[in-house]
């Protein structure tokens, strides 16, 4: 069709009485099939985010309960748990397992005073640690925490039970 005849399409609808046909308003179906991709992908990372965030979630718990039952066993030690060189207590807490292990303080370059200062006063320094795991193979945890417990030499000479102080 050459550009003169395009150009008397109008009035030749004009003089039949015939409209053309109005534009179509809307989507092309690309553009659908483009819209549902982009949703369909940010639909799943967002279900990726909150997924993590389920799992750092039960992660922080499980942390939290142990840090908590590592601070009660720990308090024990020296009550109902014993305050002596080289002994091992083990136990459970409901789903976590823990063990208490008690050593002779040895020290380091950084605390050296320490050992010095237990010397002069009499009091012998034990160091306590306390391994907690969970969970079952292979996605088994476990967490370490250690403190020093200090303990009067005459008390243990005396053959009275060991405090800490």
């Amino acid at each position: 069709m050459s550009a003169t005849a395009a150009s008397f399409l109008p009035a030749r609808a004009a003089l039949t009485g015939r409209r053309p046909p109005p534009a179509q308003g809307g989507f092309t179906l690309l553009e659908v099939l483009l819209a549902f991709v982009v949703f369909a992908l940010s639909f799943t990372v967002v279900l990726e985010i909150l997924s993590g965030s389920m799992r750092n979630t039960i992660r922080a718990r499980e942390y939290t309960e142990v840090a908590l039952i590592a601070q009660s066993v720990l308090d024990q030690v020296g009550f109902d748990i014993p305050l002596e060189a080289d002994s091992r207590t083990a136990a459970e807490s409901g789903d976590y397992r823990w063990e208490v292990q008690v050593y002779a303080f040895a020290g380091t370059p950084q605390n050296a005073r320490s050992l010095e200062l237990g010397e002069l006063t009499g009091v012998d320094l034990l160091e306590v640690e306390c391994v907690i795991s969970w969970g079952e193979s292979p996605r088994q945890h476990s967490a370490r925490f250690t403190t020093v417990k200090a303990v009067l030499r005459e008390r243990a000479a005396a053959g009275q039970p060991r405090r800490s102080s």
